[in-house]
């Protein structure tokens, strides 16, 4: 039987083997409030690195996903921020407005070393 998409994305928690390595430069770092106002923006800033920005080996993209307590089918998808290598770092900030509690979740893709995932609990007040 094919492996689920998800059990394809590697996280700090289940990394093995030679991914265990990559953990520290490919793990996308959410800087974020721990709480939030229902309804007011406020920044979130997602990095990942140190790491290459070569056309050979560079991140190409970060998505944002919000699982929202509550609703019935999550995630909502945030944003979706595509990064040419050479010009672009993965280093972004976003202004995110929520209106119930849950998770935020980064995945990064480096072109060499796949999909990476990190997650924050954010309470709305």
């Amino acid at each position: 039987m094919a492996e689920k998409f998800g059990d394809l994305i590697y996280t700090p928690e289940e990394a093995s083997g030679e991914a265990v390595s990559k953990v520290e430069t490919h793990t996308p770092k959410i800087e974020a409030p721990d709480k939030v106002t229902a309804g007011e923006p406020f920044k979130v800033t997602i990095k990942v690195g140190p790491h290459p920005n070569t056309v050979q080996h560079s991140i190409r993209y970060i998505e944002v996903f919000f699982k929202e307590d509550g609703r019935v089918f999550n995630p909502i998808t945030m944003a979706k921020i595509e990064m040419t290598p050479e010009y672009a770092e993965p280093d972004v900030t976003l202004t995110l407005t929520l209106k119930k509690s849950g998770v935020l979740y980064a995945v990064e893709y480096c072109n060499l070393h796949g999909l990476w995932e990190s997650r924050k609990q954010i309470t709305v007040e």
